[in-house]
């Protein structure tokens, strides 16, 4: 490590102590090497996380300003409603949305954690910031594409901010804690939602546009779940490591979820002797994945790491722990 670099961290734990034997030395470079490199991880996936949500941030205000709003449709949860409000009254859109997902950043708090809350506080802020100030063109009028196109940026810009630890339309955190309520699925709850706010749409203003924004609501969707590759609500995460313990130890207290450990062995030829290891699974939110990564990134990046989609579960510590 930069000598320099070592003695800045130093200063700034304050851990130095003065003279030190040569077995102390070498634990104190171990130590600062690691937090070095725990730093530059943080800070590597903190500005990916960053450009995500921003670009997220901004493909959603182009749906919302070049599509959406100056044709009077709408979209599924808490962003439908925010249009649908602006639609019916003056408010400015920018507001609604802050007002409409504020429930629901402090719901996130509650079941996500703080980390989860603040930065999704920040991501729902700045989209209100970029729809308020950003000047759009309105693309079109022509209905069918204003549905498919303001569905496909809006669904973009969700998927980017949730590939970012975010998220921009708080009906998911919702979603997630009365699934854990009710023992429903997550994506029967959002349809239930979503059905209440095109009927509410159909009334108000017409079942013309209510069908319309049932396809920019599909296009959002398949979108979202292009962007983020096809992740379901739960992912299936199998862990092979030479870290095991640490790692077993870092899901169980930093991540609040459970593990299943397998007896396993090793090999990658015929003539290999297989060594024998603990193989990790557990089941996470595809909200957590990010978090899921960056934590077994620090502990080891040449970890394992198989994921599997999953439709749905029941029981364990997923629906009854909530974060930390």
């Amino acid at each position: 490590m930069n000598p320099l670099l070592s003695n800045i961290i130093i200063r700034v734990t304050g851990k130095s102590k003065g003279n030190k034997s040569a077995a102390n030395k070498k634990l104190t470079d171990y130590a600062l090497a690691k937090r070095y490199k725990e730093f530059l991880i943080i800070v590597k996936r903190d500005i990916k996380n960053f450009i995500l949500i921003t670009t997220g941030i901004f493909s959603a205000s182009f749906g919302f300003k070049g599509f959406l709003l100056t044709n009077d449709f709408i979209d599924g949860g808490a962003t439908g409603i925010s249009l649908l409000i602006a639609v019916l009254t003056d408010i400015p859109l920018y507001i609604l949305i802050i007002g409409v997902n504020l429930p629901f950043i402090v719901l996130g708090y509650n079941i996500m954690g703080k980390r989860f809350a603040v930065k999704t506080a920040l991501a729902i802020t700045g989209l209100a910031i970029c729809v308020a100030l950003v000047p759009f063109p309105n693309i079109t009028n022509d209905d069918l594409l204003v549905a498919i196109f303001g569905g496909f940026f809006l669904g973009a810009g969700i998927g980017l901010s949730i590939r970012g630890g975010a998220v921009i339309d708080g009906t998911e955190i919702l979603a997630i804690y009365l699934s854990r309520k009710f023992s429903a699925t997550i994506g029967d709850v959002i349809i239930l939602i979503n059905i209440i706010i095109f009927s509410v749409a159909a009334y108000f203003l017409s079942i013309e546009i209510a069908l319309y924004s049932m396809i920019t609501y599909i296009a959002a969707s398949k979108t979202l779940d292009f962007i983020i590759e096809g992740i379901e609500e739960y992912i299936g995460v199998t862990i092979v490591a030479h870290h095991s313990e640490a790692i077993k130890e870092m899901i169980i207290d930093v991540m609040g979820r459970g593990v299943t450990i397998y007896a396993g062995k090793g090999g990658y030829s015929k003539d290999y002797k297989a060594k024998e290891f603990d193989i990790i699974y557990t089941v996470i939110t595809r909200l957590e994945l990010n978090k899921l990564n960056t934590e077994i990134e620090k502990i080891e990046p040449s970890a394992f790491i198989v994921m599997n989609s999953i439709k749905d579960i029941k029981g364990g510590m997923i629906k009854k722990r909530p974060l930390h």
